[in-house]
């Protein structure tokens, strides 16, 4: 009679737990969301060389590497190097410091090519 009123009761309280499980909510996965944020844009104040001093060329690789293309060389023989660059349709005048590779200063010329 011990082993019946046991397996009655054992069946019992799997029978309520398979119903709990049926009756919860189930959670669907959430659509992923990548959550990222890619940003190669440089303005004034922008360090390119991590503090470190750039030669003419060095300077001209960073903006190479920033996305400008047709880099041109105007003046690199004062504490500042100006280049001239386009990036898309525009075209930039751009002083990077010698000193520590910071952008002093950086213009837009011209939109279109």
């Amino acid at each position: 009679m011990k082993l019946v009123k046991m397996l009655l009761r054992s069946s019992l309280v799997s029978s309520v737990v398979a119903v709990m499980m049926a009756v919860s909510p189930v959670t669907v996965p959430r659509e992923a969301n990548a959550q990222t944020n890619i940003n190669i844009n440089i303005g004034v104040g922008t360090d390119l060389n991590r503090g470190r001093g750039i030669t003419c060329s060095q300077g001209e690789r960073l903006l190479r590497n920033r996305g400008f293309r047709d880099i041109r060389r105007i003046d690199c023989r004062s504490r500042f190097f100006v280049y001239r660059a386009w990036r898309g349709n525009t075209r930039f005048e751009i002083a990077i410091r010698q000193r520590d590779g910071r952008v002093v200063d950086m213009q837009r010329l011209s939109r279109q090519r």
